[in-house]
């Protein structure tokens, strides 16, 4: 199969992060010019580095949960290369660990967010420009904890099946239009974060960061022009 993205603009948000890097890098290889969103400077000149000499990239410090900024971000991108093909939203954050009366409110606001805003505030930007091309695939990432529910996890829980719901909904509305939206829901990702974070689990077991980037570029390519409106589980089978 035969995937090329030659001359097609990807939004990557949150393309320094553990996941967002490997796929950044994925569509650079595939011939896109990618844009990423990042927070930490030093991320995006390790991601510079990484790509290589002349690698069609470029980075911008932008707030995603900021809709006046992410608004901003997307009109220059549409008069810099006309439209935007795809975006992928790889924001998200973690917090866990305490119960629901132990929580503090504003880790719920955190989680929500990271994990639900972000996503709203960057699929309502690149609409206008993806409609009027009447193309567009939209990709977000959630988590296996939107179905799978665990204790001590109740916000970021809620936030991702709160993503899912969005998204569900979003492809019913984009029928007709020639605009895709797809989500990803990945189990535990095999990222450095990760690792620190649970040193004594099986980290061979859990999917990484590229072979996710793989499923993501298929479900942005013409190859799954049938593909609307899915969650597609990426849990790994180690």
């Amino acid at each position: 199969m035969h995937i090329d993205f030659t001359g097609k603009l990807v939004l990557v948000a949150g393309g320094t992060g553990g996941l967002g890097r490997a796929v950044a890098l994925a569509f650079l290889a595939e011939g896109a010019n990618v844009a990423v969103t990042y927070r930490d400077a030093s991320e995006f000149d390790a991601l510079v580095e990484a790509a290589g000499p002349g690698a069609a990239l470029t980075g911008h410090a932008v707030d995603v949960t900021d809709e006046a900024a992410v608004n901003a971000l997307v009109a220059k991108l549409v008069a810099d290369y006309n439209r935007i093909d795809c975006l992928v939203s790889a924001v998200g954050g973690y917090a866990g660990g305490d119960t629901l009366w132990q929580q503090s409110t504003a880790t719920l606001d955190r989680m929500f967010a990271l994990n639900f805003r972000a996503s709203y505030t960057l699929v309502r930007a690149v609409l206008s420009p993806m409609l009027r091309e009447h193309a567009g695939a939209i990709l977000t990432v959630s988590s296996r904890a939107a179905y799978d529910h665990g204790a001590r996890a109740s916000a970021y829980s809620a936030s991702k099946a709160a993503e899912l719901a969005m998204i569900d909904s979003l492809a019913k509305e984009l029928n007709g239009t020639g605009v895709r939206v797809n989500s990803i829901v990945p189990s535990i990702i095999d990222t450095p974060a990760n690792r620190k974070a649970m040193p004594d689990s099986n980290h061979d077991a859990w999917p990484k960061p590229e072979e996710i980037a793989r499923v993501l570029i298929f479900l942005a390519s013409d190859a799954a022009q049938v593909v609307h409106g899915a969650a597609v589980p990426v849990y790994g089978s180690r």
